[in-house]
């Protein structure tokens, strides 16, 4: 797979500098921990219960992080897609194993970072901490919180319309069945709503 490492750095860095501006010495520093790595359509990135040290950045491809209960369903907790931050956020932070797995639905490009490291340049670097705030801030409280009320407030048609409004090509790119998942429905309950919109 041809890797634009250039291209998909400055992806990156843009991304840190939507939520923050990000001096020219504090990238330095993260440039010098970003590592590049790919997959291959259905591998696993991170299985569930093992320790997640790194953070990592959808350059090209998809990402699915999914649950599975003891009755073995699973459930799609989020999809990434390009230009995505991905990763299990809450393993890193506490150092416990992940609750979830992390799977590539395309071949994928990725630039990871190891967090403990990342975490160093936050404690010292005032750019970079108010990046992570603004961060986790839009993406933990504003996002996590929309979402919640989206699954109570909203039917499954308009949340279907609504996640087709951020990637309009997700129903060519993912499953039925992953898409229905993350939606918190059945596929035959997706396949109808399609069928309706039609």
């Amino acid at each position: 797979m041809l890797i634009d490492r250039d291209k998909y750095i400055l992806d990156l860095k843009y991304k840190f500098e939507s939520y923050s501006f990000i001096s020219d010495q504090s990238w330095e520093l993260l440039e010098s921990i970003l590592k590049f790595s790919t997959l291959e359509k259905n591998d696993i990135l991170l299985n569930n219960g093992v320790y997640s040290k790194n953070i990592y950045f959808v350059c090209k491809g998809v990402l699915r992080a999914y649950f599975t209960n003891s009755m073995g369903d699973i459930y799609t907790k989020n999809i990434f897609l390009e230009n995505d931050i991905a990763g299990s956020l809450v393993s890193s932070m506490l150092e416990k194993p992940s609750e979830f797995t992390l799977e590539a639905l395309e071949d994928t490009i990725l630039i990871s970072w190891d967090y403990k490291a990342y975490r160093k340049f936050i404690n010292q670097e005032n750019d970079l901490k108010e990046f992570y705030i603004a961060y986790l801030e839009n993406n933990w409280v504003i996002d996590k919180e929309q979402r919640e009320v989206s699954l109570i407030l909203e039917n499954a048609t308009e949340r279907y319309l609504k996640l087709r409004l951020l990637h309009p090509d997700i129903d060519t790119r993912i499953s039925q069945q992953h898409i229905a998942s993350h939606l918190g429905i059945t596929p035959t309950q997706l396949s109808r709503i399609r069928k309706s919109l039609k």
